[in-house]
């Protein structure tokens, strides 16, 4: 068993080429804790999004601050706090806030999934 409190956890920028700006993600479940699922909080500054990408495992999304949106080739939600998207594994979509809020999400995957960038 673990416990974790989110205030405790740093928020650590993160400037890599998956993102269109600095994010901040606080790592709440380590590889080494659950065989089974990763666990973070990825918090996204205005304007700022990952670019097209997939997931070899599905991966939850749940919006816990701001406003952002959520996309694949076909579909654009727009959402918010308390919102829940599901993305299955191989689909090309992105997510992050919008102009002029910033937005916060959990995301849970599969332990061992691997993000595949699509999009420069």
């Amino acid at each position: 068993m673990k416990k974790v409190t989110f205030n405790e956890i740093p928020r650590l920028a993160r400037n890599e080429s998956l993102f269109t700006n600095t994010v901040y993600a606080q790592t709440i479940l380590e590889h080494e804790d659950s065989n089974n699922f990763n666990f973070a909080i990825v918090n996204f500054p205005a304007s700022t999004r990952t670019k097209f990408h997939t997931h070899s495992g599905d991966q939850i999304l749940i919006i816990n601050d701001g406003f952002g949106k959520v996309c694949n080739e076909e579909e654009e939600f727009d959402v918010e706090r308390g919102d829940m998207v599901l993305i299955k594994a191989g689909e090309n979509h992105w997510h992050g806030a919008t102009d002029g809020f910033s937005m916060s999400h959990i995301t849970i995957t599969i332990s061992g999934t691997e993000t595949i960038q699509t999009e420069d």
